[in-house]
């Protein structure tokens, strides 16, 4: 829907119609968290199934999975619109260039706080996870050594 959104966001914003881009920048906000939410979630996934293998259990675990997923994206989404719906609208980078033209986030606020910053907290989490894993892979391979090592002698 990410890539929906943006490739039709030039087209709709030909339109002049404020309310469509809004709409339109709204959107593709939404999707482009829901996007970094979801690479989150597969992340702390990937560490539950590697470093946490036994006695994990998550009642209803996918449910809550879509829940944040498509969940947190929109409350941010919804904080944003509360805060004011203006900061959503159709961003002119030159007269010059009549059709750079594009619906997205006017306030640079906005923008750094709601996009910038939730991107490189997702990213440091999920390299905390990353990193969380490789150590996980390291001590196995270097228990498998050990045993290995102990029944050769």
């Amino acid at each position: 829907m990410l890539n929906i959104v943006f490739l039709a966001n030039s087209w709709l914003t030909s339109f002049n119609q404020p309310g469509l881009c809004i709409t339109v920048a709204l959107l593709l906000h939404y999707f482009l968290l829901a996007a970094f939410t979801w690479m989150f979630l597969e992340s702390a996934d990937f560490y539950l199934v590697l470093v946490k293998v036994f006695n994990v259990y998550v009642p209803k675990y996918i449910l809550k999975c879509c829940i944040a997923g498509w969940g947190i994206p929109a409350i941010v989404i919804t904080l944003v619109l509360i805060i004011n719906k203006d900061f959503y609208g159709n961003g002119s980078f030159s007269e010059s260039h009549p059709y750079s033209n594009f619906c997205w986030i006017q306030d640079n606020t906005v923008f750094y706080i709601s996009v910038v910053a939730y991107f490189f907290l997702i990213f440091l989490m999920n390299t905390a996870m990353f990193i969380t894993v490789l150590l996980q892979i390291h001590s196995v391979k270097t228990r498998t050594q050990k045993t290995s090592r102990f029944w050769k002698q």
